[in-house]
């Protein structure tokens, strides 16, 4: 990567001089795990070092003026940050100014100004996105970064290959939960953390895996990304990352108990609080924005922290670029989820002269602007927005209709073969129509179950899993019992029994 040796230069000289380091992160599970893997690899060089996550509601995203001011002030010689400084250019400028020296490591698109690469006037910026960057694979996240920085430092330092591989764990939690698409060096790297969940001795993993009735010996994508890894973003989102943080640095045994505990309550609330925003976000749409080509909606009482949930939700409901915000201390807040068809980050940078901060990818965004600029800035979008109705279509796509007579265990196994899933590498998706529904029957605390029986034109029994509002499919099938699914194959075991199933994804009922 550009810049990596460099990276390495400036931070084993300031480690031999005993200067003072500061590792600078961010408050989601990239930020988090992207921090922990640069402390424990920095820790193991012998560098005095400490770390500062920004608080969500307070700083807002990255590295910031009052962050810079605080680390001067506490003789800090040479800051690092990990998933986040690339768009920070003013912020630092003012660490050089104050004497310090700056490494930066990202993964975030690099601002643009007319048209050419704004970067940072860093001591050495690590980030494979930059243009002249030769770095095969530019697709991963802040943690394989600052993984990749801590391999560099390790070469460099003599330290046994062996110990690196030991982090590799965290850079595929944060590979996972930071949805970076699951090919090529991300698929391998993935691959091998997860098998990593059998043997690791950190605690603070464990216990989480504990407190959510998962089993160590079998963790998948799936469960980093809807389990495991809402609740190290909980801490984040509602208080702060530092308790993820400390989770994951815990030695004993009590404290990391208590902490999987406090982060795992604090994933329900989060639940909670998220439905009732999206229910909100979607009755303003349907009465105010629904000829709308991109969904901006203001949500002045809904927690900051959940607007990009939320607005995953829009984009889900509506197939429609969307934009949630939300009112905080300074100004009005807010993040986005995309379509394949809308690349979010440059229609934000078309319109940055309304916005006070922004940054993200193609597929999201977060910003922040004048309550004032609101309605001009969901205006400008929609005015600009090349979008037409078929891109709002939702589209589905299957690998290959296949009967359920044809799902056995032994495919199953194959199928596994295929994993990690994930955004990029998705399970197969097979479907069938016109099957009969014998019977049904909703099920979880919150009825988001559906279990139902089915049977083929051939007369092959199948059971069916739907995780959706049963109460609205109850409503939607009323007596009609025949039914056209997409779904994935899977073995449910219960009590000591196996059984086939098809876990389904989409649905039309005829």
């Amino acid at each position: 990567m550009k810049d990596m040796d460099r990276a390495v230069q400036i931070i084993l000289g300031a480690i031999r001089e005993g200067r003072r380091l500061r590792i600078v992160g961010d408050y989601d599970i990239d930020g988090v795990c992207s921090t922990y893997i640069l402390l424990k690899g920095l820790g193991r060089l012998g560098a005095r070092v400490d770390y500062e996550i920004p608080d969500r509601v307070k700083d807002g995203y990255g590295i910031n003026e009052s962050i810079i001011e605080q680390a001067a002030a506490d003789g800090v010689e040479l800051i690092v940050t990990c998933d986040n400084g690339i768009s920070a250019y003013t912020q630092i400028e003012r660490a050089r100014e104050l004497g310090m020296a700056v490494v930066v490591t990202d993964h975030h698109d690099v601002p643009l100004d007319e048209g050419k690469e704004k970067i940072p006037p860093a001591d050495a910026v690590v980030n494979p996105k930059q243009a002249d960057c030769g770095y095969p694979f530019p697709e991963i996240c802040g943690g394989m970064v600052a993984w990749k920085l801590v391999q560099a430092l390790y070469e460099a330092a003599g330290v046994p290959e062996g110990e690196w591989r030991k982090l590799l764990i965290f850079a595929a939690v944060a590979t996972v939960g930071d949805v970076m698409k699951l090919k090529d060096e991300n698929r391998i790297v993935v691959k091998l953390g997860l098998a990593d969940f059998k043997t690791t001795d950190n605690r603070g993993l464990l216990k989480l895996v504990e407190k959510n009735g998962l089993d160590r010996a079998d963790i998948k994508a799936y469960h980093i990304g809807f389990i495991i890894g809402p609740c190290l973003n909980a801490g984040g989102r509602l208080q702060t990352a530092k308790l993820a943080l400390r989770l994951l640095l815990a030695e004993d045994e009590d404290e990391a108990d208590r902490l999987a505990q406090t982060l795992t309550e604090l994933n329900a609330e989060r639940k909670d609080m998220t439905l009732r925003g999206t229910k909100e976000a979607c009755r303003i749409v349907d009465e105010q924005y629904s000829r709308d080509k991109v969904l901006v909606v203001f949500l002045p009482d809904c927690h900051e922290s959940l607007a990009g949930i939320i607005a995953g939700r829009l984009r889900e409901t509506y197939c429609k670029p969307s934009i949630v915000l939300t009112r905080g201390e300074e100004c009005v807040k807010g993040s986005g989820r995309s379509i394949e068809s809308y690349h979010m980050f440059l229609a934000l940078t078309e319109v940055k002269e309304l916005l006070l901060k922004f940054g993200g990818h193609p597929m999201a965004a977060g910003l922040s602007l004048e309550e004032r600029n609101v309605e001009e800035f969901r205006r400008r979008l929609n005015e600009q927005a090349q979008l037409t109705e078929e891109d709002f279509i939702p589209k589905v796509w299957i690998d290959v209709p296949m009967p359920i007579q044809y799902v056995s265990e032994p495919l199953i196994h194959q199928l596994d073969l295929l994993e990690p899933f994930g955004q990029g590498n998705e399970k197969p998706l097979f479907a069938e129509k016109g099957l009969m529904i014998r019977s049904f029957r909703v099920m979880g605390k919150q009825s988001n179950v559906v279990r139902l029986s089915l049977v083929s034109g051939d007369g092959t029994a199948m059971d069916g899993l739907i995780f959706c509002d049963g109460e609205a499919f109850a409503a939607e099938l009323g007596s009609r019992r025949q039914i056209d699914i997409t779904y994935y194959p899977s073995v449910n075991e219960y009590n000591g029994n196996r059984n086939l199933q098809v876990v389904i994804k989409n649905y039309k009922i005829r």
